[in-house]
């Protein structure tokens, strides 16, 4: 029973944490458009680098995420890759394309995987939050802990799904002139987004 609770409380915490808007979250919406099954292919790049990430955070690694030099590098690193990726959308528009963001929108599991790794407050998350959570999860031993991590990441899976499912639905129904102000909005939120970890790293770095 109190291992059933818990998983409620997990998925509850689980999915404040995924209706969060993000740089995952503007992408789902993006490759969405095209690709139905966007959300779930985001997912699997996302749980690549979230699974092993739970286990090093339950070895004891996870104090290593709150150091300065690390936030600040991987805010760094994020920031720029997200301004990239939002000017990339914008030059796409502007030159009336239908390839916008090709290196990632052809690879949704490569940009989970990237827009996960390269976003400092997950990582934080995990640290902090995520951190109790796993704990108290391997209090109920290993198996509770499998369990744990796969109700959280099914979360993140079931809403990314929903978005690209939505998006893709929407896109057929709004046209191509509706289609590029949906891609407009969600480059300008990746660009948004990208502002805003190079702030804080910058921050912390001065």
């Amino acid at each position: 029973m109190a291992l059933l609770i818990f998983l409620g409380s997990v998925f509850i915490i689980s999915i404040s944490g995924a209706l969060q808007p993000g740089p995952v979250t503007a992408t789902t919406i993006t490759m969405g458009a095209k690709n139905k099954w966007a959300g779930t292919l985001l997912a699997i790049g996302h749980g690549i680098i979230e699974f092993p990430l739970m286990v090093i955070i339950i070895l004891g690694m996870g104090k290593y995420f709150e150091m300065p030099k690390v936030q600040i590098t991987i805010g760094l690193a994020g920031g720029f890759f997200l301004v990239l990726m939002g000017i990339q959308i914008f030059l796409n528009l502007k030159s009336n394309t239908d390839n916008e963001s090709k290196a990632l929108h052809e690879k949704p599991v490569l940009a989970g995987i990237i827009l996960t790794a390269s976003n400092p407050y997950f990582l934080l998350w995990w640290a902090t939050v995520g951190l109790k959570l796993a704990q108290e999860a391997k209090g109920f031993g290993i198996w509770a802990f499998a369990i744990f991590a796969f109700v959280h990441w099914s979360v993140d899976l079931i809403w990314l799904q929903f978005l690209s499912l939505a998006s893709f639905k929407g896109s057929t129904l709004l046209g191509r002139k509706g289609f590029l102000y949906i891609l407009g909005f969600c480059g300008f939120m990746l660009f948004v987004f990208g502002l805003f970890f190079l702030y804080g790293a910058l921050k912390l770095l001065f």
